[in-house]
Formats: C-alpha cells, structure tokens, sequence
C-alpha cells in the first residue's frame, strides 16, 4: 500500500500510508483506538475504497470495489466477530454462502457429506486441528475451536496470498491463546502473508516479524521485533518516540 488516505466528509482518517506485507511473515499493526487500523484494513480488504494512494502485489496495480473482489484477489480477513453462525455445525459455518451441492433426478441439494469431509480436511491439512464433534453447533464450541473455523473458512480458498486478523486472541484464555497464536505459526509456514491486528503486546511479540504503528491516521513507524522492546512500540504509539 503506498500512500493512501481516506477521507470521511471533513475528517481525514488516514493520511499517507504507506504497508507492506511478505509472504511468509507475521506484520502487526498497532496503535491506540482511532488511530486508523481498523480504516486501514477495510480498504486492504475491499470494504473501503481509499481517497488516494495506490495498491500493489507482485509488483502490479490493483484496486478494489468490494470485499468479495479482494477475495479474488487472494485477501481475505477474520474479524473479531467471527462471523458464525452459532446455531450451525462447524462444516455449515466454514461453507456458509457458498454451500457445496449435489444434483439427483433434476434436482439440487445441498452435499452435506462433501462439505464435512471437506471441512475435516481443511481444518487438519491446513491447521492441524481435528474437532472430536462435527455435529455440534457452533455455540458449543470453545473460542478456540471457533477461530479455527473462521479461519479454515477463509484458508479454504487455495489462491489466499494475505490474511488479515483482527484481535484474534480477545476474550479467549491463556491456554486458547496459545493454540491461536500456534495457527498462525502454522500458516506462516505455509507462505501466507498474516496481517495482525491486536492490542495484546505479549501477542505481537510472541508472534510478529515487524510492528507496523499507526497514530493519528499516519504511520508513526515499523520497527522489527527482534531488534525492539515493547517500550520501543509503546513509545511510538503514544509519540513519545519519532517516527523511524
């Protein structure tokens, strides 16, 4: 992304930023709320359009106009929310809006059978992760279980080049947090490039690469993990520490 604003009316949300993303590696974007993550992120997936600024992967333009063309893209997102529906089974929630059919005498059903095979295998080939039920709503289901099926639904699509997660780890205990925190790995090692959204510094230093920090809809700066402290991030994101 370089250079992109976002004005809403009167009211400059972003104002000439510049990300960038690598397969294979963790980036997470901090900052205090309204520091524009959030803008930030809906315009990389699709939902927003920006006011400026350009969009580029493997050195070619891009733009968008809805979330389902950054779909086709490869990127994709995970939000907070999940986006489940609780009184669904795991495979139905990973399928959901794209259900698998069938058709027998002329007519058209849905193929059950193939998207909980599917669904199996996905959550297993791709996370490692093997539900002991998969009859059960997902209400029922851990937070952990839960964000292991957002993300197998969106994992699904085998040309996935960028996954966006915002505070994947929120409200789930420690242990949960972990095997979250493991996905990731997981899908890191698979080449995709995962973008974190998170206010768990603990998070972001157990998991990132870099740390893009985002103050007052600018950059305030990116810094790489290994080389920093989290005094170093807290220090950019209050302005306390200049820009790199």
């Amino acid at each position: 992304m370089r250079a992109i604003s976002k004005k809403f009316g009167g009211v400059t949300a972003l104002e000439n930023v510049d990300l960038d993303a690598y397969a294979g590696e963790v980036l997470a974007i901090v900052g205090d709320n309204g520091a524009g993550k959030s803008t930030l992120i809906k315009i990389l997936t699709g939902v927003y359009q920006p006011t400026s600024g350009t969009m580029e992967m493997d050195g070619k333009t891009f733009s968008m106009s809805s979330h389902s063309e950054a779909i086709e893209l490869g990127i994709d997102a995970v939000y907070q929310t999940l986006a489940l529906a609780d009184h669904l089974d795991p495979a139905a929630n990973m399928f959901l809006g794209s259900e698998l059919t069938k058709s027998f005498l002329g007519f058209t059903y849905l193929d059950n059978k193939k998207m909980r095979e599917e669904a199996e295998r996905v959550l297993f080939d791709r996370l490692g992760v093997r539900l002991k039920n998969m009859d059960v709503a997902a209400e029922s289901l851990s937070g952990g279980q839960r964000q292991a099926i957002a993300i197998a639904r969106a994992v699904y699509h085998s040309d996935l080049r960028v996954l966006v997660m915002d505070e994947p780890t929120a409200a789930l205990g420690p242990q949960e947090t972990a095997r979250t925190l493991k996905l990731i790995e997981v899908l890191k090692g698979q080449g995709l490039a995962i973008i974190l959204i998170s206010h768990s510094l603990d998070d972001v230093f157990a998991i990132s690469d870099r740390v893009h920090v985002m103050r007052r809809g600018r950059c305030a700066g990116v810094v790489k993990t290994a080389e920093s402290s989290r005094q170093d991030v807290l220090g950019l994101i209050v302005g306390a520490t200049e820009a790199a």
